[in-house]
């Protein structure tokens, strides 16, 4: 018999201070619901769970996005909807107008002060509709921009229309748009030096010379536009102050280009890159690659990108021509709003889809992590019993010493 060392006392010892541990951990997880809650209780579950708990947040704050972005598109639709709302009472009041009954003086001339408080209205909402500041309809959304210094302006572009930016009346700068996409390019709006034109018949009308180079045969075309001041004594006042000012050009692809169709804009010759411009992008996905951004595009909705921007109906001439350029514009606020509409739905089943991953992510992230209570419950209850009895043992191995003081009586 030894007193020295109780290796009785020392097992029981050991295995108290094991038990303690168990009932210690088995604790932390009843009380904290994780099966993982450091580490070392599972290393592999851990690193595991943790990337599936950050695509997670990435799902559901996509959710929240896309939710943001249908929020933004129905604020731009809506705002559409009194557009269209208007200028069905302009094809109303140029029918009116176009009719032989009316006198120019007194009745087309009020008919037309109705047209111009429309006009400035849909201009209104043109420029100030916004979405958490961000303008929608005065095409800041639908086109890329050049400065005065840019060149070469390449990208993909699926917009339309472009507005170039820059060069001058002088002759000197010239705009082209290269593209191999099929389809055709024209002119659209031209504003100089402040004052806007709708089309390439006011340009003349104000004594501007408009030239162009049509694309030879095939798909890759050149269009080139430039334009000059035309004879002094024919031109307005109003164009031959611009000489030396600067240009902006609005260019209309006809069709929608491919995916892949590459624009080159040139103006003055001199090298530059891209600007800031274009369409916004939402974020509806848990990654940075493209197929989870979507673009969303609007172009200027204001009465000169509607080409109504010059209607008068003050004359019979004048009011029938402009129902026809009125029912233009309508078609075209119709697919602006078609095209809305089709990203809201699109919007809508990314919502479903980025709902039911999260779900399932969720649950798989669950099995990992979270911790199965009456499985706990049960060896919580068993290392708690070892606990007690590893106490009363170390206890008993405790008494064994006793016996060596009857051998020393």
């Amino acid at each position: 018999m030894r007193i020295q060392h109780n290796i009785a006392a020392l097992n029981s010892y050991r295995n108290l201070t094991n038990n303690n541990s168990a009932v210690s951990k088995n604790l932390e997880k009843l009380s904290s619901g994780y099966r993982i809650n450091r580490a070392g209780d599972d290393a592999a579950g851990l690193a595991i769970s943790e990337k599936m708990r950050a695509q997670i947040t990435g799902l559901e704050t996509a959710q929240k996005n896309a939710q943001d972005g249908i929020s933004l598109v129905q604020t731009a639709e809506g705002a559409l909807t009194e557009v269209h709302s208007m200028l069905n009472r302009m094809v109303e009041l140029a029918d009116q107008s176009a009719n032989g009954t009316y006198d120019n003086a007194t009745d087309r001339a009020n008919l037309q002060k109705e047209i111009t408080s429309l006009k400035e209205e849909i201009d209104r909402i043109s420029e100030g509709t916004n979405f958490n500041g961000i303008k929608l309809l005065d095409g800041s959304m639908g086109s890329y921009q050049a400065t005065a210094d840019i060149a070469a302006v390449d990208g993909v572009i699926a917009k339309n229309p472009i507005t170039i930016v820059g060069g001058k009346l002088d002759g000197a700068d010239a705009f082209t748009v290269n593209h191999g996409d099929d389809g055709a390019v024209t002119l659209g709006s031209v504003t100089i030096g402040g004052e806007t034109y709708a089309d390439a018949a006011a340009l003349a009308a104000a004594g501007l010379n408009l030239s162009t180079v049509t694309p030879s045969i095939g798909n890759n075309g050149t269009y080139t536009f430039k334009i000059t001041l035309g004879d002094a004594d024919t031109a307005t006042a109003a164009a031959a102050e611009a000489v030396g000012a600067g240009i902006s050009i609005t260019v209309n692809t006809l069709g929608k280009p491919a995916a892949d169709a590459t624009y080159t804009f040139t103006v003055a010759g001199t090298a530059g890159t891209k600007a800031a411009g274009g369409s916004l992008s939402l974020q509806i996905g848990d990654t940075a690659e493209s197929f989870n951004q979507l673009e969303v595009s609007v172009g200027s909705m204001s009465t000169d990108a509607l080409g109504i921007g010059s209607i008068d109906i003050s004359t019979q001439a004048g009011a029938k021509s402009a129902v026809d350029l009125i029912k233009n514009a309508i078609n075209t606020v119709s697919s602006t709003r078609g095209d809305l509409g089709a990203i809201q739905n699109r919007l809508e089943h990314t919502i479903n889809n980025l709902s039911v991953t999260t779900e399932n992510m969720t649950a798989a992230e669950s099995r990992i992590r979270d911790v199965d209570m009456a499985n706990e419950m049960m060896a919580y209850t068993k290392n708690n019993i070892l606990v007690q009895a590893s106490q009363a043992m170390l206890a008993q191995a405790n008494q064994i010493p006793q016996g060596v003081l009857q051998l020393l009586q």
